[in-house]
């Protein structure tokens, strides 16, 4: 119920056909421009602390500039950068807006060639110099490269290594920058090979540039650039002599999702918002797949390329759960099942009382799971209605049809988001005394001791919404019982790969299990776990293993519901609470084509993922845990 930060966004057009033909077609040239805009903003959610976008004009002359970059930071930057590029076109008349030839040659962000990345830092670092796109500058137009991904690395510090021992010393150590430093050296070498190739054919002068910008080929550099990187991505790169390229990472974590016609060629992290901007079916739209780049030319022609062959099958399913939009068909019917998927569990909770049993959700990101979640107890009570007819006996009179045929599944709005906590208030009592209020109820939506309520989230990390605020709210209502559901399963472990989860001993799944073991005498696990992570962590990293996972060994998930239930009940708070988390194998049997489920389980797909994991207990250890002994 506290919302996590996405990962990022990321967006690109290429156009296919001349800009007088989006001109005399569509009323104007910024087709492109107006496209990426579209992406970007139904996208919004996906970053919220800075945008940028690049765009590269393949018509510009020499002398001119022919690769453009905006980006700015804050919750507004969409709205900013595109503010900032059509003020430029303010001044000039209708006649020299719609001449094409005059925009070619005079405006910016006139092109064939646009990307787009909205940003959520994963990494704590702010501020414009960490904002995508990021540009590399080149007097040769085939060495100039722009790159913006969907990502986090775990390995940076080996490529920084690889870097420095290919003698060159990078301004930045940031994951983004440290690969376009070395994307940029592969480009490098690209463009030389192609130099040598041009001058073997007896080529000179201007003749060895178009021969150079006719022939990179982006999945020499992406093969010897992507090839050791350790992480979730998707990274999209323009160059300034007008190749495109977008790659997604081999182990299929982050998405992608593209686009081709006659026109166009597109791509964005959403496969519904492809289908929104360009007004598309589903089946339209295809999803890069695993190690696999989409590559096009300077000429406009497109190629799939096995970049790096795929090394497992761990598509995140908390893009599913919770980050990617539910508008997706796909996602939408997956999020209803997960929620259909605990029917049995609650019908546990509330004693099978459906008679007095009120549904609702917190917050509107878990409303599609609420409906199903619905549908499964319609089915249910419709099976009781049935049954009670067939068993009879005989002609049932019309108030017994009434008495059987009027029982339905209660749901109301029960919570709503009424404030939202400013950044200048700081002060803890007084922060804590306002959280409190964040969230406010419908009053007289539930009877009061005599119906219980059922809320549902999609996911449960921190537990301090729910200790701070909305256990204390819904405890006003007077419910006899309430059961907090999650349509997600125990979160356990941080992400590696581009969400910004909270470290380790910041789950309060994470927090309950120490809290059990210190009361069972336990706490020697601890002390062995750290052990063997300092023992891990001396191996290859493709040998470790995750020793973080024997902490939850001893007990059930319902001896940690249980004791997250204890500590996170306001004081003086009376009504009994019931934690209902969905299981591992019900979220696989709901969304099947996405296996990633390395938050719950600790089975990460890469062995940066299981390196720093075990480094975070190790850091837990020491920091935290050993000065409170």
């Amino acid at each position: 119920m506290e919302p996590l930060k996405h990962e990022c966004g990321v967006a690109m057009v290429r156009l296919l056909k001349p800009l007088e033909y989006y001109q005399e077609k569509y009323g104007t040239w910024m087709y492109g421009l107006n496209k990426l805009y579209l992406m970007m903003e139904k996208q919004h959610n996906r970053g919220q602390e800075g945008a940028g976008m690049a765009c590269v004009n393949l018509a510009a002359l020499p002398g001119h500039e022919y690769m453009f970059r905006e980006r700015a930071e804050g919750s507004n930057a969409i709205t900013e950068i595109f503010s900032t590029v059509h003020k430029k076109f303010m001044d000039l008349s209708e006649e020299q807006l719609a001449d094409v030839d005059y925009a070619r040659h005079n405006l910016p962000f006139a092109g064939e060639m646009y990307m787009g990345h909205l940003r959520y830092s994963t990494t704590g670092k702010s501020g414009l110099t960490f904002v995508h796109p990021f540009l590399r500058r080149n007097n040769w137009r085939a060495k100039n490269l722009c790159l913006c991904g969907n990502f986090n690395m775990t390995n940076v510090h080996e490529i920084f290594e690889k870097l420095l021992a290919m003698g060159q010393s990078p301004r930045i150590y940031s994951d983004t920058y440290i690969t376009l430093e070395l994307m940029g050296h592969r480009l490098d070498r690209e463009v030389e090979r192609n130099f040598i190739d041009a001058q073997k054919k007896g080529l000179k002068g201007r003749d060895i540039t178009d021969y150079i910008d006719d022939n990179v080929k982006m999945a020499n550099v992406l093969k010897t650039t992507m090839t050791d990187f350790d992480g979730g991505y998707v990274m999209c790169g323009l160059t300034g002599s007008g190749e495109m390229f977008a790659m997604r990472d081999p182990w299929g974590i982050r998405p992608a999702f593209w686009y081709k016609d006659d026109e166009v060629i597109a791509l964005a992290s959403e496969r519904p918002v492809l289908q929104t901007t360009f007004g598309l079916d589903c089946d339209d739209i295809h999803e890069l797949e695993p190690g696999q780049a989409i590559v096009v030319t300077k000429n406009g022609v497109d190629s799939l390329e096995q970049i790096i062959e795929q090394r497992g099958d761990s598509k995140c399913s908390f893009e599913r759960i919770y980050f990617s939009r539910g508008s997706d068909r796909d996602i939408y019917n997956e999020r209803k099942k997960l929620g259909e998927q605990l029917t049995e569990s609650i019908l546990k909770a509330v004693d099978y009382d459906t008679e007095h049993t009120v549904f609702s959700f917190i917050p509107n990101t878990a409303e599609v799971a609420f409906y199903g979640m619905l549908g499964g107890f319609k089915r249910y009570i419709n099976d009781q209605k049935i049954e009670r007819l067939y068993n009879l006996g005989h002609t049932p009179t019309k108030d017994e049809l009434q008495e059987i045929l009027h029982q339905y599944v209660r749901s109301e709005k029960v919570a709503w988001k009424d404030i939202k906590l400013r950044t200048f208030i700081t002060e803890g009592n007084t922060r804590k005394d306002l959280a409190s209020h964040v969230y406010d109820v419908t009053y007289g939506s539930i009877e009061p001791y005599v119906d219980n309520l059922v809320i549902i989230d999609d996911s449960i990390v921190r537990g301090t919404t729910l200790k701070e605020s909305i256990l204390k709210i819904l405890d006003s209502l007077h419910p006899k019982k309430i059961v907090v559901v999650s349509s997600s399963p125990q979160i356990r472990y941080p992400d590696y790969y581009g969400i910004d989860m909270p470290s380790l001993e910041e789950f309060c799944v994470f927090g309950a299990t120490m809290q059990l073991l210190k009361e069972r005498d336990m706490l020697h696990v601890v002390d062995d776990i750290y052990e063997n992570c300092l023992a891990e962590l001396k191996k290859p990293r493709a040998e470790m293993r995750n020793c973080v996972r024997d902490i939850y060994t001893p007990f059930t998930v319902n001896e940690i519901n249980q004791k997250i239930i204890e500590m996170l009940r306001p004081e003086g708070m009376t009504t009994p609470v019931e934690l209902v988390f969905q299981s591992i194998e019900g979220l696989h049997e709901a969304i099947p084509g996405h296996k990633g489920d390395w938050y719950f389980t600790g089975n990460y797909p890469t062995p940066g993922g299981t390196e720093l994991v075990n480094r975070a207990f190790v850091s837990f250890y020491e920091n935290k845990y050993k000065k409170r002994k």
